[in-house]
């Protein structure tokens, strides 16, 4: 996991191949409430048996995971957030997921679930 930068909206989090990560407000610590359909087009930051994430320049919260309840894969979580993908976005440096619904927003360096409530997402109100 790296630190990305939008000229426009400044440094978030970025995954495997540089793609953007994103939150969702309705999620809390250590839980998600996407699945099915809404993990399709926001597929979960997993983590394949063996594999592990590590974290680079500027990326200075809590690395772990979740088991998904829907599929018992490994979720990788930052600071206790569930970090997703977006389907929308083809290669590194796309953020068209950027406030989708008023509910997911690219993760940042600052996003914590601190008290069960995500916050500090890019441009979160």
């Amino acid at each position: 996991m790296k630190l990305a930068q939008d000229a426009k909206l400044g440094a978030y989090l970025a995954g495997e191949n540089g793609m953007a990560l994103y939150l969702l407000t309705k999620d809390t610590a250590n839980t998600t409430t996407c699945s099915g359909g809404c993990a399709s087009a926001w597929p979960p930051f997993e983590l394949d048996p063996g594999e592990s994430v590590t974290a680079g320049d500027g990326v200075t919260g809590t690395l772990a995971t979740i088991t998904r309840a829907d599929d018992g894969k490994a979720q990788v979580t930052y600071n206790g957030v569930p970090l997703y993908y977006f389907a929308g976005d083809k290669a590194a440096g796309d953020i068209t997921g950027q406030g989708v619904k008023s509910v997911w927003f690219l993760a940042a360096a600052a996003t914590t679930a601190q008290g069960g409530a995500i916050k500090g997402g890019v441009g979160q109100p």
